[in-house]
């Protein structure tokens, strides 16, 4: 089919193209691009989250539109010692929640309220949970600006001096129960 130069292209055009295109590379004699041949897709993927732990590829984004809202796989040493701080925390802030409850206090938490006043086990399992998602979704957009603020790796900072002070309030209250 041929075409005027500069003209613009049709859909089928543009299909055969890619057609082509795709048919080249997925036939069996097509050049190998990849340096050393390897497809690191097939590999496994504890291997490649291994890797990356250890030798993380992207600390900025990789093209101009990525600046605003980078996607990376290496987060700050700090981010990920408040993350962890916080599931800890969160775990005992249920244990606490737990103790309380058995002197008498009442769960403030309409939602958290269906769940600690049946299974114990169900609701550090909903509670671990919940926080669990809440801070890995944190984390993954951990440079997007949230409310066009703040940093959303700040906000789970704030989640864990939030949960410094609900841990000291729920002490002092055993500490008056008791």
């Amino acid at each position: 089919m041929q075409r005027l130069k500069g003209a613009p292209r049709t859909r089928i055009e543009v299909v055969e193209t890619n057609l082509s295109a795709v048919a080249a590379v997925a036939s069996p004699g097509a050049a190998e691009r990849r340096a050393g041949g390897r497809d690191r897709r097939a590999e496994a993927l504890w291997r490649s989250v291994a890797y990356g732990a250890f030798r993380p590829r992207r600390r900025t984004g990789r093209r101009s539109s990525d600046f605003s809202r980078p996607i990376i796989d290496w987060h700050d040493p700090w981010l990920f010692a408040s993350s962890t701080l916080v599931i800890i925390f969160c775990a005992i802030d249920a244990f606490l929640t737990l103790r309380l409850l058995e002197n008498g206090a009442v769960e403030a938490n309409p939602f958290m309220a269906l769940y600690v006043y049946g299974d114990a086990r169900r609701f550090a399992i909903v509670k671990l949970a919940m926080t669990g998602v809440g801070v890995l979704t944190l984390v993954s957009v951990a440079r997007f600006r949230m409310f066009r603020m703040v940093r959303a790796g700040r906000l789970v900072h704030f989640v864990l001096g939030s949960y410094v002070a609900l841990i000291g309030y729920e002490l002092l209250l055993l500490e008056r129960v008791s």
